[in-house]
């Protein structure tokens, strides 16, 4: 799934290759993808125009243009940005981005010749026009230390779900709250309201390093732990098993002996 670092590279990818480009028409058939919009809704609202700049906060984008409505687009669960030959967003590893584009579910065809699509084999991206951002809270690569700890230094959900509450901090997904909690030693079991400032700032500085690592490298799954989360992988560092189970609904992994800080004391969450 995309999250915060493989978002960031499709909207650098369109700021470096898909601003004040003219657009002739948009392709909106995809009544799923760019709901609530009718097909030739967003066609009709974006021609004539260019985009003037890319923005994104956490895992969502947004282009605006010239005197225009403004463009939102999530890549979902496997979404990509394809722009002429290039493509950045969700790793694939059957090289599908460049290869199949009838999983191209929304396309922005500029007057060069050239477009933009959201490639999304799955079809859970989204494009729309005038986005929403209001229920998302601040980027967790750009969040000062007082409002992390404000914001997720609170509360008696486990510290994993609390970072990937996108209304919290927008941006961690599954992998990247993996990686964060493993690079900063804590257990993701624990409540959030129980950390220290030190533990909050420290696991703020890993979301970040971990998101830089992840961008320069091409995505989160280029992480240290990932490859050993698996039910026989063990801690990269210390060798110990890796430890197992669902956290706010989601598969998590964590160092048995670095990270295990609740022990027999741990709340109740479902083995795996």
């Amino acid at each position: 799934m995309p999250e915060l670092p493989e978002v960031e590279s499709a909207r650098a990818l369109i700021a470096a290759h898909g601003l004040n480009r003219k657009i002739a028409e948009v392709d909106d058939h995809d009544t799923y993808v760019s709901r609530p919009h009718a097909p030739g809704d967003i066609d009709v609202a974006l021609r004539g125009h260019t985009f003037t700049e890319a923005h994104r906060r956490g895992k969502s984008m947004w282009l605006t243009t010239d005197d225009g409505p403004t463009l939102g687009l999530h890549l979902g669960m496997a979404g990509r940005i394809v722009i002429d030959d290039s493509a950045a967003g969700d790793y694939w590893r059957d090289g599908g981005a460049k290869h199949l584009p009838v999983w191209d579910r929304f396309t922005v065809h500029f007057t060069d010749g050239g477009f933009l699509t959201l490639r999304d084999k799955r079809r859970l991206g989204r494009a729309v026009l005038d986005p929403d951002l209001s229920r998302l809270g601040p980027d967790a690569a750009e969040i000062g230390k007082q409002e992390f700890r404000d914001r997720v230094g609170h509360g008696e959900a486990p510290l994993k779900a609390r970072i990937m509450d996108q209304s919290v901090i927008a941006g961690v997904g599954n992998l990247l709250a993996d990686e964060a909690l493993w690079r900063a030693e804590l257990d993701p079991r624990r409540a959030a309201g129980g950390l220290s400032d030190d533990e909050l700032d420290r696991l703020r500085r890993d979301i970040r390093a971990a998101t830089r690592r992840a961008i320069r490298l091409g995505g989160v799954h280029t992480g240290d732990v990932i490859p050993h989360r698996t039910r026989d992988g063990h801690c990269p560092r210390c060798g110990a098993p890796m430890s197992r189970a669902t956290i706010g609904g989601r598969t998590t992994y964590w160092c048995s002996n670095e990270q295990d800080q609740l022990g027999e004391h741990a709340a109740p969450i479902a083995l795996r």
